[in-house]
């Protein structure tokens, strides 16, 4: 995934801790390390390879005086090599393509261009200026904070500035920083202009980007793998690729030992696609050996966030040491567009709409989170076709009322699209089940257990009142949080608040973000 620290000051203390600090992530680039001098400031650089895996892709990426740290994947590097095909190009790495455009285009309109899924700073000596971007959903991580000497630091993740800065804050998506402020350059949520075309021909086009999605996804140099849950997402992202590359694909699914429901699904979908299918089994044991760490790695204490991080985070520890895939695509960011099981009570289209927009704006404190740090963790990177720039433009355009749930099946437009010999209809049509279900029901339950057990009703009235921002509405969110404030003090508000439905609507004022609190859950995750 590679992950890089920036510390733009040139205090001698800050610059020990700040090369200290930045191995804490480490893990994100196994490849190659580096710490490089700029005369004022310091890039650190931990590599990933996984395209143009020679030394000549390491970073910083340098041209003159332009220094360049990315972490992330330019999928119209192509293009925009034939565009600038006079610059002198010293590598086959898609993020050098970025240092042309940045000289043409300057970093606004240089974040704009790119399609990809990006975090980077420059440093350009020619101005004595350090700039910033990030991807207009937040796929790859970024946060900034500012250093007692008051100098802006960047990092993949908030742990290497936790004890570098005074404040710490994510980056936001969709924004640049031009030496001075953090500005918007898109909200990628917002819609100009709905599109209100037939049935036939938004389907038609939803297969068409969701398929050039999936298909830019599959540049690289190294294995690419696929993680299947057996859900519709995940396993559209699978039947597409296996059409494009006509080999078998490489498959990994995972469940809890005492109730896998999404394993027997996932085995479907790779049986009928011709997959090299792997299947992992997690015990009771595991969740508890790994529960304090994986809050250290996903540096959260969001509910949803954690229950799914745990099945991921051991899927892809097992991809990591068993196998030689480098590059996981994975099915997030669909049910933000098309719906979850609660939208079903959207008291309207528009709340249908703004809903949708809320959770993509949120989506890099949540899901892509979950995501980036499951996968980085164990030197994997992630790549998300659903979260495709121009797909997510045109569903976000779609008028919400062909989005809703009107046939009394969820996400039936996107079912719709892919219709025919990409999946069996059982998946095709299969409810939904969230994935922190769907590795099994007992995995939630161990933990919510494991919780009622450490506090008395008495002990988590008086623990919970301690934290102003976005208490703990359980005795599992007050275990989550006190891990979280062990490793990462007073930084809580990383977090804007737990991911819940809306508590407005009919149906959804509950205190478990869990689908199987509502009443249409009906069978999915059976």
């Amino acid at each position: 995934m590679c992950g890089f620290t920036v510390y733009t000051g040139s205090d001698p203390k800050t610059t020990l801790r700040f090369a200290h600090e930045t191995y804490k992530i480490k893990h994100r680039g196994p490849d190659n390390s580096c710490c490089v001098s700029l005369g004022r400031g310091w890039m650190a650089f931990h590599r990933l390879s996984i395209m143009d895996v020679s030394a000549a892709g390491n970073q910083p990426l340098t041209y003159g005086d332009v220094y360049l740290t990315c972490n992330g994947e330019i999928y119209n590097n192509p293009q925009l090599r034939q565009q600038y095909a006079d610059f002198p190009f010293k590598s086959g790495s898609d993020c050098e393509s970025i240092i042309p455009l940045y000289l043409d285009k300057g970093i606004e309109e240089a974040a704009r261009s790119l399609d990809g899924e990006f975090a980077l700073v420059i440093y350009d000596a020619r101005t004595d200026k350090y700039l910033a971007a990030r991807d207009p959903i937040g796929i790859r991580g970024m946060f900034y904070g500012y250093t007692p000497d008051g100098q802006i630091a960047f990092a993949s993740e908030m742990k290497a500035l936790h004890k570098l800065c005074t404040t710490v804050m994510p980056f936001p998506p969709g924004h640049y920083y031009d030496g001075h402020d953090i500005r918007p350059y898109i909200d990628i949520a917002h819609v100009d202009k709905p599109i209100d075309v037939a049935e036939a021909q938004a389907c038609k086009m939803i297969n068409k980007l969701l398929t050039d999605a999936v298909a830019k996804r599959l540049q690289s140099d190294v294995p690419v793998g696929f993680l299947l849950s057996g859900g519709l997402d995940s396993s559209l992202v699978c039947a597409i690729a296996a059409k494009i590359i006509k080999r078998p694909i490489q498959t990994f699914a995972i469940g809890i030992e005492d109730d896998p429901i999404d394993t027997k699904y996932a085995r479907i979908v790779a049986d009928y696609l011709g997959c090299r299918h792997t299947e992992v089994l997690f015990s009771r044991q595991d969740i508890f050996n790994s529960l304090h760490h994986l809050i250290y790695l996903i540096e959260t204490f969001d509910i949803t966030t954690i229950r799914a991080s745990m099945g991921m985070y051991l899927i892809c520890k097992y991809i990591s040491e068993h196998s030689d895939v480098k590059v996981l695509m994975t099915g997030e960011i669909s049910d933000e567009l098309f719906g979850y099981k609660y939208t079903d009570f959207a008291p309207s289209a528009q709340a249908f709409q703004d809903e949708a927009a809320k959770r993509i704006r949120e989506l890099y404190m949540y899901d892509v989170l979950r995501a980036d740090r499951c996968i980085s963790a164990n030197g994997l990177e992630a790549r998300v076709p659903f979260g495709d720039i121009d797909f997510v433009k045109y569903v976000m355009a779609i008028v919400p009322e062909m989005k809703m749930n009107r046939t009394g099946m969820g996400k039936y437009l996107l079912r719709k699209s892919f219709e025919g010999d990409y999946l069996p209809r059982e998946i095709l049509y299969r409810e939904k089940a969230a994935f922190s279900d769907a590795v099994g029901h007992s995995s939630v339950d161990y933990l919510k257990r494991y919780a009622e057990e450490m506090y008395t009703d008495a002990e988590f009235e008086e623990k919970r009142k301690k934290y102003t921002h976005v208490p703990p509405i359980s005795k599992e969110s007050l275990l989550y949080r006190e891990i979280f404030e062990e490793h990462f003090p007073g930084r809580a508000e990383t977090i804007k608040d737990f991911w819940m439905p809306n508590k407005e609507w009919d149906n959804c004022n509950v205190n478990d973000p869990s689908a199987r609190v509502l009443p249409n859950y009906g069978k999915s995750g059976e």
